[in-house]
């Protein structure tokens, strides 16, 4: 188990998925802070932790994915079991299925037994994507607009902190009002969770839709631990076997208004001292006048 002292929040198990590390969107920073707030006995990396996809188009992997990296091996090394279930994002490593690397267990997908006595099958989820298994070139066409939905909200959310407004995240509000993304969402939903039951598993926990959530579905129970790109959710089960999404979202707002604080305003130009008022004649400065009349009129 990690020993870490400096944990916060002691839990069973954690459920983390959906990283992105190596994309601008990855929350690289309130993710380090959450795994350094939490001690666990078993933690689970449920797929898309090292975006493959994004970085054959253009290398991305600034100092802060390489400490997210070290704090999980870090965990490992104390004590903490780690088990690495690829998803679609990072499916180089289904080739390493039952190897162990810095002490991180690769699998395809496996059965969690809750302090209860649950058994919830393990899984990224990509597999009951049709876009992904039906037209792989449609799932990248798809992912490239997705990198630059979320450019746009980066723009957009470093505008509403200076405001002192809080995150919006547009992609998570279309995908759960444009009526095609909600009925994807749905459809997946019942598929992974048909799949639990059919397995022999009383739920399932999953990621891949960026979608945190606890439900039951026709008897099963169905988890999504969200993601670290927009939501910044993870699952947990605590001593007891009860499970809870834990949402980093409110310190993600805190941080960038604080950010937004930080930034200097624009620097102004010293005042200019007024200049001695010229002695003029008076038709001099009628004329002056009916000038300036005539330029503020042009100018309307």
């Amino acid at each position: 188990m990690d020993n870490e002292g400096s944990a916060t929040l002691d839990v069973r198990t954690v459920w983390i998925s959906d990283l992105h590390l190596g994309t601008p969107g990855c929350q690289a920073r309130a993710l380090l802070e959450f795994l350094k707030d939490v001690r666990c006995d078993t933690l689970y990396l449920v797929g898309d932790i090292v975006d493959g996809w994004q970085l054959r188009r253009s290398w991305y992997w600034p100092q802060l994915h390489n400490d997210v990296v070290q704090k999980l091996l870090r965990k490992a090394r104390k004590g903490t079991r780690v088990v690495f279930v690829p998803g679609n994002h990072d499916e180089f490593a289904r080739r390493y299925v039952a190897h162990n690397f810095g002490g991180v267990d690769v699998v395809e997908d496996c059965i969690h037994v809750t302090a209860d006595g649950r058994r919830l099958w393990i899984t990224h989820g990509d597999h009951f994507d049709g876009v992904i298994q039906c037209a792989k070139w449609l799932a990248y066409v798809g992912d490239a607009a997705y990198e630059f939905t979320l450019k746009v909200n980066r723009w957009f959310n470093h505008l509403r902190a200076r405001l002192g407004l809080p995150y919006w995240s547009l992609s998570r509000y279309l995908k759960l009002k444009v009526k095609r993304a909600v009925s994807y969402v749905s459809d997946f939903e019942v598929a992974v969770a048909r799949e639990a039951r059919r397995r022999g598993a009383d739920g399932v926990v999953c990621g891949h839709i960026h979608h945190a959530e606890i439900r039951d579905i026709d008897g099963v129970l169905y988890c999504n631990d969200g993601d670290w790109v927009e939501s910044l959710t993870a699952l947990v089960e605590h001593h007891d076997g009860r499970l809870e999404i834990i949402d980093r979202s409110e310190s993600r707002d805190a941080r960038l208004a604080a950010a937004a604080a930080a930034t200097p305003a624009p620097a102004h130009a010293p005042p200019v001292a007024p200049l001695p008022r010229p002695l003029v004649v008076p038709a001099i400065a009628s004329e002056a006048s009916a000038a300036g009349d005539a330029t503020a009129v042009s100018l309307r």
